[in-house]
């Protein structure tokens, strides 16, 4: 560490503590753009026998715990090589060097399990239906899935998972050491759109690092330092990923493809599913090429929407095509006279039973009826062939074999109708 950054990180240690709280907030303001202040504190954590590692340490739990946002999440972005260095200690067994670390990852989790009040916070997720819509989802493409994940959501079955009340914690052990961790990871990834780039390149080398020191493809990696195996639980790694994925879209994609390729690597020696499953979904989605995204700016995860407008089919059957067939078929004009004249003539439906009646001639009987049957053929040939007029065309077909008959009757016995 050269003496200028020495000398920086001595005045930014005495600059806080002569500082009002009236001008606290302009303080913070101006701290986020002194990039050279960011990287001398950097290797201050780096190297875990600095004269300065404490006061540091006992500085940025006084900006977590200041109430100003600001400061608190300029502590929040040293957050990943404070894990590393806590967990390349551990596993090197010098606990007593790491001892301001680990208490400041203490003074960090007890403040955030808190309320303003001295509650103990429940963090609520309701996991999202794949019935409704999203950025990420169509429903329509899913498809019979959708129609049981509906019906789910009608009666309220809406899964919700709950993290916490978390207990206090006074040292790490082996025990709560990643339970610890896991819920400081989770409360990085909520500020992730804060960090800066140097930030998001530091979670990307200690994921890595973690997941590969000890094995053999550590030498692939070519990282030195310690060659111990670092314990990982599976919900660590999981957190770790939420932040990887973030990095992907946001200038980070050759560090992030390493360290996810590194992640999948450590979790199938472990035996691990969750962290597999999330990091083969992530690897699934990542396009082909690497993302060319500025680093200034908003920061966001890039999702492909589908258009609404295919939602529908064209040949689907709806209500409004309903109606537009309708409108149709009433606004056609009817080019058949004998139709028309058939409509304007007012029969009632009645059923003409065989009786005994005047028989009249073979012949004279067979004539009329031949004449008869190809009237009524006729009529059915004109009449619609619209399957969707096919119930206005039973009625009248039932109507025209009733004239047929009535007729039939009025040639056997003229004036005569039973019924």
């Amino acid at each position: 560490m050269f003496t200028s950054e020495k000398g920086a990180v001595e005045e930014w240690l005495s600059e806080f503590k002569t500082l009002p709280e009236t001008s606290l907030s302009n303080y913070a303001t101006n701290l986020k753009d002194k990039s050279s202040l960011v990287s001398s504190l950097y290797k201050v954590i780096q190297e875990p026998q600095s004269e300065l590692l404490e006061p540091v340490c006992h500085q940025l739990f006084e900006f977590y715990r200041s109430g100003e946002e600001q400061l608190l999440r300029f502590t929040l972005q040293f957050l990943p090589e404070l894990i590393w260095c806590y967990l390349a200690v551990s596993a090197s067994r010098n606990v007593h060097s790491s001892g301001c670390i680990e208490a400041l990852l203490l003074g960090v989790y007890n403040l955030e399990i808190v309320d303003k009040q001295g509650h103990s916070k429940v963090l609520s997720f309701t996991i999202p239906s794949l019935s409704k819509p999203s950025v990420y989802h169509e429903p329509s493409s899913i498809g019979s899935m959708a129609l049981t994940e509906s019906a789910l959501s009608q009666h309220g079955l809406s899964k919700v998972v709950y993290s916490g009340p978390h207990p206090q914690r006074e040292m790490l052990t082996a025990q709560n050491r990643f339970e610890v961790l896991t819920f400081l990871l989770l409360c990085y990834n909520a500020a992730l759109t804060y960090m800066p780039s140097v930030s998001l390149q530091s979670l990307c080398q200690i994921c890595s690092r973690i997941c590969v020191c000890g094995y053999p493809r550590q030498h692939v990696r070519k990282y030195k330092g310690i060659s111990s195996r670092i314990p990982v639980s599976s919900g660590f790694m999981v957190q770790m990923l939420t932040g990887i994925y973030f990095a992907f879209y946001n200038g980070e994609w050759d560090l992030a493809q390493k360290a996810l390729d590194d992640i999948i690597y450590r979790a199938q020696l472990e035996l691990y599913p969750e962290p597999l499953l999330v990091a083969n979904a992530i690897k699934a989605s990542l396009p082909h090429g690497a993302m060319k995204s500025s680093k200034e700016g908003t920061r966001c995860i890039q999702v492909e929407i589908t258009p609404t407008s295919s939602r529908i089919s064209r040949n689907a059957v709806t209500s409004m095509s309903i109606r537009g067939h309708r409108w149709k078929r009433h606004e056609q004009p009817d080019n058949s006279n004998d139709t028309t004249e058939l409509g304007i003539l007012v029969i009632p439906e009645i059923s003409v039973t065989n009786v005994a009646g005047e028989r009249t001639g073979n012949g004279e009987k067979g004539r009329a009826l031949g004449e008869i049957d190809a009237q009524h053929i006729q009529g059915v040939q004109e009449t619609a062939t619209d399957p969707r007029t096919e119930s206005k065309g039973l009625p009248e077909i039932r109507r025209q074999k009733s004239v047929r008959k009535m007729m039939e009757d009025g040639i056997n016995s003229p004036g005569r109708v039973q019924f």
